[in-house]
């Protein structure tokens, strides 16, 4: 018995010394690499093993000594964070600008950003399109989150919005979302009443959907947030809703004695320290998301001087979505002095009251608002610039990059298969060649793009649009 023992525990042995030396065959592997982790900005050495789009393991270097990939990249000296998420874009513009919004697609993945957030246009039948050919390998592009058409009322301001007048309305309107389906609903304030407005965030709540958008000035902020509003896009109604006098001030705007732009300087006149941290709680409590969108604030803000006629990404952006930036650039420069001074005047206010936000640990979203119609604000690119004006408001660089994917999946409920770097996560990565916590413009100083299984060169990229200077990072 002690002879058959003995010869049962030598085959085990055997056994495993021979899987042992089986390799174990992953699609890539990332070995060596400064891993930041997003949630709190520590660094540690690993390696970063991804199988069928997957993060299969993470490990101490050489720790796995049978690890073997076809795609080894060497991550010495180097840093890896989750892929950028753009949490606000638009792809838009009608049929004659399908192939200019196409066209941009892999800038996105060319600047490290695998995740967009469209938030409202009128080509949701392209985007959705789209989507499964960049699901597929057919297109390269970002995964793409999309709201669909904007809803607003009637003789809305964008085209291909749907049109709420009523109750019946926003059923009728919820209902066209939920079949798409879309990912979010994106409410507009151009002529949308204040009723069908509370109506809508009441019944996307109800319904279970996410919704975000502007806020008509007929509406106090409390009252959107407590009706469900997920994410406020833009700062103007914060701030509306840090104002002592934000009561008298909506009762004018529904009196049509006030309105949008000439309440602006009484909203600002009338801030109030205890009123805007009451309202950074009741955010904060409710987890209602806020899209500071800074860096079109500054491009918009200073039209009037800044000359962009040179801007390389001109080369690359296409006639048709160029020709969109001319209503505002006309409306910059034919402002009266007063307004362009109050214009200037509000955006340096935004980035005191970005900070305040992020003070009050109130969660923030990074998101360009690039697209058609906004002037000069690039796809790509203006996602680091949105990061880096955070960071110039005075945010330390680690909540500045929390904004991107890691708020970003939460906000859209996605958090557990993204938006931080896990086993089990969706291995959609940007590699630096240099640390962002030291230098936020490091997030441009991109080494490779990982999206699932899928490894891109930004160098690759740029020659597509036969524009180096768009995509390298320089002091």
């Amino acid at each position: 018995m002690k002879k058959i023992l003995l010869i049962l525990c030598l085959a085990v042995i055997a056994s495993c010394a021979k899987k042992e030396k089986l390799k174990m065959q992953f699609d890539i592997i990332i070995s060596n690499i400064n891993l930041i982790d997003i949630k709190d900005g520590s660094i540690t050495n690993k390696t970063i093993y991804i199988n069928d789009g997957k993060i299969v393991d993470i490990r101490i270097p050489d720790s796995l000594v049978n690890a073997t990939s076809e795609n080894v990249i060497d991550g010495a000296n180097k840093y890896v964070l989750p892929g950028f998420w753009d949490n606000h874009i638009h792809l838009r513009g009608g049929d004659s600008l399908i192939e200019e919004n196409k066209n941009l697609l892999p800038l996105f993945i060319a600047n490290g950003i695998t995740t967009v957030r469209d938030a409202g246009g009128d080509l949701t039948t392209q985007v959705l399109q789209w989507r499964k050919e960049i699901e597929n390998n057919a297109l390269i592009g970002p995964s793409i989150y999309t709201s669909g058409p904007k809803l607003d009322g009637d003789n809305a301001t964008w085209a291909g919005s749907l049109v709420v007048e009523s109750v019946e309305g926003v059923t009728r309107a919820l209902d066209s979302l939920e079949k798409i389906p879309s990912d979010f609903v994106k409410i507009y304030d151009s002529k949308i009443s204040r009723e069908n407005y509370l109506a809508i965030l009441k019944q996307a709540k109800q319904r279970g959907m996410i919704s975000s958008g502007h806020m008509p000035f007929t509406v106090e902020l409390n009252e959107a947030v407590t009706s469900g509003i997920g994410a406020i896009e833009h700062l103007y109604y914060v701030l509306k809703g840090c104002s002592s006098k934000e009561p008298e001030i909506t009762q004018a705007i529904i009196n049509k004695k006030l309105g949008f732009w000439s309440a602006m300087n009484d909203l600002i006149g009338s801030y109030e320290d205890s009123t805007a941290q009451n309202t950074f709680r009741l955010l904060k409590e409710k987890n209602t998301y806020v899209v500071p969108t800074l860096h079109i604030g500054d491009i918009l803000s200073y039209l009037d001087e800044v000359d962009h006629s040179n801007d390389p990404y001109l080369n690359i952006v296409g006639k048709g979505i160029i020709k969109t930036y001319e209503g505002r650039i006309k409306r910059a420069l034919n402002a009266s002095d007063n307004a362009k001074k109050s214009r200037k005047e509000l955006n340096t206010f935004f980035k005191k009251l970005t900070k305040s936000l992020s003070d009050a640990n109130v969660p923030l979203l990074a998101g360009s608002d690039s697209g058609a119609y906004n002037s000069y604000t690039y796809s790509g690119v203006s996602l680091h610039k949105e990061l880096e004006a955070m960071v110039d408001s005075g945010i330390a660089p680690i909540k500045a990059l929390q904004t991107s994917a890691y708020n970003g999946s939460k906000y859209l409920k996605k958090d557990t298969e993204v938006g931080t770097i896990e086993i089990n996560k969706t291995s959609d990565l940007v590699i630096l060649n240099s640390n962002p916590l030291q230098e936020i413009k490091n997030t441009r100083d991109i080494y490779r793009v990982i999206k699932g299984s899928n490894i891109y060169n930004p160098a690759t990229i740029a020659k597509q649009y036969n524009c180096s200077e768009c995509f390298t990072y320089k002091n």
